[in-house]
């Protein structure tokens, strides 16, 4: 474990500044990687933005924050999150806290495999299609490899090819042949993608077909990543409820979700609330992930909770989520984005699946966080202050006057955009003007 303790008390309590120095000591950041995380440095240059994607005409900023006390497999880690949202930081930060009460987050993951697919149609004998694709697998295993000779020297690449024959669709039968792809350290889109156009063709002659969609999957269910949390009684006592009536109100809030699709959305919401920004701030696809997992929470027939909540032999809170997770940590947008580079490095993460290990905690984390408010005083008590920072500066108050704005909403339980503005005209004089940035 070495002596890194991502326990850190009071940080919330500290500046921006403060903070950033107690990051750098944390994992050795240098200063120009502190910087980039600062969003200073120009983090993203717009002649770096203008290679990424079309149309550039800027950059756009949103908060990165640190979740601490992980302690994910003995390691303790601190969690770089980019996200807008109040409380999602401060949330997973808690529950980690919880976890850590119970030994911390235990994670593992599969092998790195994706799927690749190229439909097939208009074929004269689908039964015997099928056996002439298989009969050439080495074949077209070996004609998708060359197409990535790096993945292959890595020990990736190509490794099975599957099908899957469709009777009926919209427009008729089709099949559907899956080139299983080992990605290593990489998403994979762009490889496989390459891969299926490669061997497209020479479906086309094997088969007889024509060949129409060759493009990889983002239901990546052959790449999981799976979380475990055991938190004690003890842990969760508040406010006058003991752990186990927490439990039981964070039981039945789990069992609401696992029956109803629609409060299993908002409930896998707040898993992916703790997924996303650690995808956004590494530079992967968060939106590919998102896809993946609500596909996956439905492979059964019917939308579920992502995640699954019990109580064990010893009453402890034992919370599981197991869900397709695709990152990387080379190429694409990770390589490219400065802070993204630094967010990594603050990770200490040395494979993808490391870093999806830490995605599918700070997934649990945040779930977590959200049924015990839920079980406990209310999703808005823990969201009150935050939000009444935002609307406070949205009508207009700057510097100390946020606090004491806020400060009074929350007191009054009345956090709108109309009482904000009357505040500060009524306490800080007309002279305020209203709404100026």
């Amino acid at each position: 474990m070495g002596t890194k303790n991502s326990r850190l008390q009071g940080f919330y309590q500290l500046s921006p500044s403060e903070r950033l120095q107690m990051v750098g000591a944390f994992d050795g950041l240098n200063e120009e990687e502190l910087l980039t995380l600062q969003g200073g440095n120009g983090s993203l240059p717009l002649e770096r933005a203008d290679k990424m994607i079309e149309n550039v005409v800027g950059t756009f900023n949103l908060p990165l924050g640190i979740a601490t006390n992980f302690l994910i497999n003995g390691r303790d880690v601190l969690v770089p999150m980019v996200v807008e949202e109040p409380s999602i930081v401060a949330g997973a930060s808690y529950a980690a806290r919880l976890v850590r009460a119970g030994g911390g987050f235990q994670a593992s993951s599969t092998e790195p495999l994706m799927i690749g697919q190229v439909q097939l149609v208009d074929l004269a004998s689908p039964e015997r299609a099928v056996l002439a694709i298989l009969e050439h697998k080495d074949e077209l295993l070996a004609l998708a490899n060359a197409q990535s000779a790096s993945l292959s020297r890595l020990g990736g690449g190509a490794r099975d090819i599957e099908t899957r024959y469709f009777a009926s669709s919209p427009m008729g039968p089709m099949l559907i042949v899956h080139l299983i792809v080992d990605c290593r350290d990489a998403m994979g889109a762009n490889a496989i993608n390459s891969m299926c156009e490669t061997i497209a063709p020479r479906l086309e002659t094997i088969t007889g077909g024509r060949a129409y969609l060759r493009i990889l999957s983002n239901l990546s269910d052959r790449r999981l990543a799976c979380a475990r949390a055991v938190v004690p009684p003890a842990a969760l006592e508040r406010d006058g409820l003991s752990g186990e009536e927490v439990i039981e109100g964070i039981l039945w809030a789990y069992s609401f979700a696992a029956v109803d699709p629609y409060r299993a959305t908002t409930h896998n919401k707040g898993i992916m609330n703790g997924i996303d920004p650690v995808l956004i701030a590494t530079g992967n696809d968060w939106r590919a992930v998102e896809a993946g997992a609500h596909a996956y929470a439905s492979r059964d027939g019917h939308y579920t909770s992502m995640s699954v909540w019990e109580r064990d032999a010893a009453g402890n809170l034992v919370g599981t989520l197991e869900i397709p997770l695709a990152v990387g940590i080379v190429g694409g947008a990770t390589k490219v984005h400065p802070t993204a580079q630094a967010a990594l490095k603050l990770l200490g993460v040395k494979t993808a699946n490391e870093l999806a290990e830490v995605c599918v905690c700070a997934g649990l984390a945040s779930n977590l966080a959200a049924m015990r408010a839920l079980a406990t005083e209310g999703i808005q008590r823990g969201h009150m202050g935050l939000h009444a920072r935002q609307i406070a500066m949205a009508a207009g108050a700057t510097g100390p006057l946020v606090e004491q704005v806020a400060h009074r909403m929350v007191q009054e339980r009345n956090i709108k955009p109309a009482r904000a503005e009357a505040l500060l005209s009524a306490l800080y004089g007309p002279e305020l003007e209203i709404g100026a940035s």
